[in-house]
């Protein structure tokens, strides 16, 4: 088989469950370590090698990670095939340290980069399910009522001290996907009391164990 053939046969036979879970947003997900260790059997079952490669970029005042995948046929040095992804590094994340937040970035490009490589849909992974005809129809209600009415400072404060009291949970990353805003105070008094309840569940499943 050429390196080609032998990519159709892996991603044929690629299985990789989402392995993750996030407790906070109540989703599964499958990261960049799932993926290689469902690969792994099938790349010495075709004779192929899998290497990953990153590199910095900057674009304008941004940094991103490339993030190479290169498919290496064991029985042909000449034959690879490569993919790549970007992730742009975040300025700066509650609870991390530079060398933390680079290594973010680089999961997730490498994951990317693996999942088009593998042919991997992750689509349907909790960004997209998490809105849906009952997102689109709380929008319409709220149109039809006027003013949108905003969190309250006392919940942004009490969203706050959660979000502090667990530092290495990302739970601001976790909020800002799930509610699709970029400061607490941005959230809507609906929203704002939805999050608050989920974060005082967390506060209970997680107290003492940070």
């Amino acid at each position: 088989m050429n390196i080609y053939e032998k990519l159709g046969v892996i991603q044929s036979k690629l299985k990789a469950p989402k392995g993750q879970y996030n407790s906070f947003g109540k989703y599964k997900y499958r990261s960049c370590e799932d993926i290689l260790e469902a690969v792994k059997p099938l790349l010495a079952e075709t004779k192929t090698v899998l290497c990953i490669t990153d590199q910095m970029e900057v674009v304008g005042d941004r940094i991103y990670v490339r993030a190479e995948t290169h498919l290496k046929d064991a029985e042909d040095s000449s034959s690879e095939i490569v993919t790549v992804a970007y992730a742009r590094e975040e300025e700066s994340k509650k609870g991390m340290d530079s060398s933390q937040v680079t290594g973010a970035a680089s999961s997730y490009a490498r994951k990317y980069a693996l999942n088009g490589l593998f042919c991997i849909d992750d689509n349907k992974d909790s960004d997209s399910t998490n809105t849906g005809s009952s997102g689109k129809t709380a929008a319409k209600k709220s149109e039809s009522k006027g003013p949108v009415e905003m969190i309250t400072s006392e919940n942004v404060m009490s969203i706050q001290n959660i979000i502090d009291k667990y530092p290495s949970s990302n739970l601001f990353e976790q909020i800002k996907t799930r509610f699709k805003v970029d400061e607490v105070k941005g959230l809507t008094k609906e929203k704002g009391q939805k999050c608050l309840k989920m974060l005082i569940e967390y506060d209970k499943q997680h107290s003492g164990k940070e």
